[in-house]
C-alpha cells in the first residue's frame, strides 16, 4: 500500500488503521494459540516418551533382576536374581549346573558342627569298619590296646531305582474222577484276579504312583521318563504312560469330587488362573491359551486345593466352580470374579501382595522422582506383615489376631490410604506410580475386609503358592495333548497336591489311593481314602 492510495478522510484513515490493528491482533492470536497448541503436543509427546522409557526400565528390571518383593535393608542396594526360587533351582536342573552341596557326614551329637543336620533314622544303616592294623593295636610297652570308643561318620548313599516284576499265580483246580460232570459249576476252577486299577495292563499301582508323581510333581514329562526306563532296560513308551494316567484319573474322579464337596464347605476359598495351551481342542486353534483354574480351601484341619481345567477365562467358570459356597472369597483383581464378590453370600476379598507388587515395579524402574510414594507404601506394607508375622510366631488365637488387626494394621491401612489420595492427583494416571495406586484405590474395599476375621490372610499366596508347581511343570511339558488330558492332569494335580497340603507323602498318598480304588463300593469307600482319613490312622510324613 503506497502513500497516494491512503484516504485524505481522517475518520476513514483511522478506521484503516484500527482495521489493520484488530488482523495484526487476530493473526498474533492465531500464532499464539498455534504455539500453545505445539507446546501442549510437545508436553503430550514428553509424557509418553517418560511412560515409554519407564516401561523400558521396567522390562530391563524383570528381564536382569529377581521377581522377589522383599524389601532391601538399605535403600538403592537392591539385588535381584533372574528367576524366582523354584524356577532357578528347575533352570539349574536343565543347564546341569552344580549347586552348593550339602554337607552329609554326621558326628556324634555333643560334637556336631553348626549347621549340618543329622540323617533320618528311618533310613537303613550298612556299616563299614576302617580298623587299624593288628600289629599297631600294641602298645610300645607290649600291652595290647584296649577299644575305648569309635569315631562314626554318616554319608548318604543311594540304589538306583530297582525293577521288579510281580507274578500273580492263580492256580487252576478240575476234577480228574469225574472231571467236572457231576459238577454244576465251571469245570476248571481258578481265584478271580484282584481287581485293578489299569484292568489287564502291566503296570502296578506302585509303578503308575511313580510315574504320575514324577511328572505332576517333580515335573518330569513323560518323554523323559521314557529315556529314563529305556537306560533301565524297559520299553515304557510316554503315550502307554499317557493312557495310564488318564485311567488312573477316571477311576479317581469320585474322589476328586468329594475334594469339590470338601472345598465348598471351609469358611475361605483362595482362587487364581494362568494360562495352559491344549492341543484338539474343538473351534479353537492350537495355539489358544486355555486356563487352569485353582482353588483352595476347605476347613482348616482338612485343607483341599483343586484344579479344574477350561478353555475359557469367563467369570461364569468360577462361579461354577465355587457353586453353593458361602463365606469368604479371596482373588486378585481380576474383573471376572466381580460377579461372585457382588453375591450377599460371598465377602470378596483382595490380594495385598499383589498391591505391593506394582508399587515394588515402580521401585525396579530406578526413577528416584517417584520412587518417594512406592517406597513408603512398601515400606508401611513392609510392617504390616511384620506384624503378621509376629501373631502367627506368638500363636495368637484367630480373635486375638482379629483384634491386634483392629489395633495396629487398619492404623497403617489407614496411613496408606490418605498417602495414595493426597498425591494422587499430581501424578500421571497411565505412569507405573499412578496405575499402582489406582489399582490399590481400587481394591481398598476388599483389601480391609481381611481385617473381619482373625482367619483370613492379607494376600492370596494360598493359591499362587498352590499353583506354582504347575506353573514349573509346564516349563518341561509346555502343552497338553488335548482336553481331556488336561482334565485328567486337573484332577491328578488336584491329588497331590491335596496329600501335599496335609502333609502326606504324594507317592505313598498315590500308592495308597491307587491299590483301595479298584475294591471302592460307595461313598463311605472314597471318603476313607481323603487325605486326613489317613493322617488320623497315621500315615502322614
Amino acid at each position: 500500500m503506497d502513500i497516494a492510495s491512503l484516504p485524505e478522510n481522517t475518520r476513514a484513515l483511522k478506521q484503516l488503521i484500527a482495521d489493520l490493528l484488530v488482523g495484526h491482533e487476530t493473526v498474533i492470536a492465531e500464532r499464539e494459540a498455534t504455539i500453545s497448541g505445539y507446546k501442549a503436543d510437545i508436553a503430550d509427546k514428553d509424557q509418553y516418551i517418560s511412560q515409554l522409557e519407564e516401561q523400558v526400565r521396567l522390562l530391563k528390571a524383570l528381564q536382569y533382576a529377581a521377581k522377589s518383593e522383599k524389601t532391601r535393608p538399605h535403600h538403592g542396594e537392591e539385588q535381584y536374581s533372574l528367576f524366582d526360587e523354584a524356577e532357578w533351582a528347575a533352570m539349574r536342573e536343565e543347564t546341569g549346573e552344580a549347586a552348593e552341596e550339602p554337607r552329609t557326614e554326621v558326628v556324634p551329637h555333643a560334637r556336631r558342627k553348626a549347621g549340618s543336620k543329622p540323617i533320618p533314622e528311618a533310613y537303613p544303616r550298612v556299616e563299614v569298619v576302617h580298623d587299624i592294623p593288628e600289629q599297631d593295636k600294641i602298645c610300645g610297652c607290649g600291652a595290647a590296646l584296649t577299644r575305648i570308643g569309635e569315631e562314626v561318620s554318616e554319608k548318604l548313599d543311594i540304589v538306583p531305582a530297582k525293577i521288579q516284576v510281580i507274578r500273580h499265580v492263580r492256580p487252576k483246580y478240575a476234577c480228574r474222577t469225574c472231571e467236572g460232570v457231576e459238577d454244576d459249576g465251571p469245570t476248571v476252577r481258578t481265584a478271580p484276579m484282584p481287581p485293578q486299577l489299569i484292568p489287564g495292563g502291566m503296570a502296578t499301582a506302585g509303578l503308575v504312583a511313580y510315574v504320575v508323581v514324577n511328572k505332576f510333581v517333580d515335573g518330569l514329562p513323560f518323554y523323559r521318563q521314557e529315556r529314563m526306563f529305556s537306560r533301565l532296560g524297559l520299553d515304557i513308551s510316554r503315550a502307554t504312560m499317557c493312557n495310564w494316567a488318564l485311567q488312573a484319573s477316571r477311576a479317581c474322579g469320585p474322589l476328586v469330587d468329594a475334594l469339590h464337596k470338601e472345598i465348598r464347605s471351609g469358611p475361605l476359598i483362595n482362587m487364581d488362573e494362568t494360562t495352559v495351551q491344549v492341543m484338539k481342542e474343538p473351534g479353537r486353534k492350537n495355539t489358544a491359551k486355555s486356563q487352569m483354574w485353582v482353588v483352595c480351601g476347605g476347613p482348616s484341619s482338612t485343607p483341599v486345593v483343586l484344579f479344574h481345567y477350561d478353555p475359557s477365562r469367563s467369570g461364569k467358570v468360577a462361579e461354577d466352580i465355587v457353586g453353593n459356597f458361602q463365606g469368604y472369597l479371596q482373588t486378585d483383581g481380576y474383573a471376572g470374579y466381580n460377579a461372585l464378590g457382588a453375591r450377599e453370600d460371598i465377602t470378596h476379598l483382595g490380594c495385598l501382595a499383589h498391591v505391593r507388587r506394582k508399587f515394588h515395579d515402580v521401585l525396579k524402574t530406578g526413577s528416584k522422582k517417584k520412587a518417594g510414594t512406592a517406597e513408603t507404601v512398601v515400606n508401611l506394607i513392609g510392617k504390616l506383615y511384620k506384624l503378621e508375622k509376629q501373631a502367627r510366631e506368638g500363636n495368637l488365637d484367630f480373635e486375638e489376631i482379629r483384634l491386634m488387626r483392629q489395633e495396629k494394621i487398619r492404623p497403617i491401612l489407614d496411613k496408606i490410604k490418605i498417602l495414595l489420595l493426597a498425591r494422587g492427583g499430581s501424578v500421571p494416571p497411565k505412569s507405573l506410580l499412578g496405575k499402582a495406586m489406582s489399582y490399590a484405590l481400587g481394591q481398598w474395599d476388599r483389601i480391609e475386609a481381611y481385617l473381619q476375621d482373625g482367619r483370613l490372610s492379607p494376600d492370596n499366596n494360598a493359591a499362587e503358592n498352590a499353583i506354582r508347581p504347575f506353573a514349573v511343570g509346564r516349563k518341561n511339558w509346555l502343552f497338553s495333548g488335548s482336553p481331556r488330558g488336561c482334565k485328567a492332569s486337573a484332577a491328578l494335580y488336584s491329588l497331590v497336591e491335596t496329600a501335599k497340603v496335609n502333609g502326606l507323602n504324594p507317592y505313598e498318598y498315590l500308592l495308597h489311593v491307587f491299590e483301595q480304588i479298584p475294591h471302592v463300593k460307595g461313598e463311605e469307600d472314597i471318603k476313607a481314602l481323603l487325605p486326613w482319613a489317613l493322617k488320623k490312622e497315621g500315615k502322614s510324613t
